[in-house]
């Protein structure tokens, strides 16, 4: 019976704590300060003289997919408008063999994509930081390398945004 009412206890307090806002929990992991409502992320240029077409447009869209539906933020048409900006470039794109055959023939490449990113709460004076990221993916040169290279792109892409997303938003 006071094992009943220690748990009762414990559970009315604990609901409490939660229920004050003492206690903050996201699920998607985001932590956003609360006065933060959008964010505004402004086209990444491409500077790596790649010649793949639309790097920068697929950066963009992983990015503004990622902090709309992965978080409570809205996306601000400029910087004047935003809390929070996200900008930078690709600086890098490389293409190259990944494994090699006993007969010096390159079986698999990786496509590796740099991006130098900064992430700003409008509100502060200084970045909350400034980084290159890279993202990497490889694929079979032996089966349709362009299309394989597309997709190692996108794939690399994807792992860019995945960090600079998770950069942005966490909170240790």
């Amino acid at each position: 019976m006071i094992y009943n009412k220690k748990i009762l206890l414990f559970l009315v307090l604990f609901i409490s704590i939660i229920g004050s806002g003492c206690i903050r929990y996201s699920f998607t992991g985001a932590s956003i300060p609360e006065n933060v409502n959008s964010v505004y992320i402004p086209f990444f240029a491409d500077q790596s003289s790649s010649g793949v077409g639309n790097l920068s447009d697929r950066l963009n869209e992983a990015l503004i997919d990622r902090f709309i539906n992965q978080t409570r933020l809205q996306l601000a048409n400029s910087r004047a408008t935003a809390d929070a900006v996200l900008e930078g470039s690709i600086t890098n794109y490389r293409n190259g063999p990944f494994s090699i055959t006993g007969d010096d023939e390159t079986t698999r490449n990786e496509v590796t994509i740099n991006v130098r990113a900064t992430y700003q709460y409008i509100e502060k004076d200084k970045p909350e930081w400034n980084k290159t990221f890279s993202g990497a993916a490889t694929y079979d040169t032996n089966e349709n390398p362009i299309e394989g290279e597309e997709t190692a792109a996108e794939e690399a892409l994807g792992r860019v945004a995945d960090n600079m997303f998770n950069d942005a938003v966490s909170g240790w």
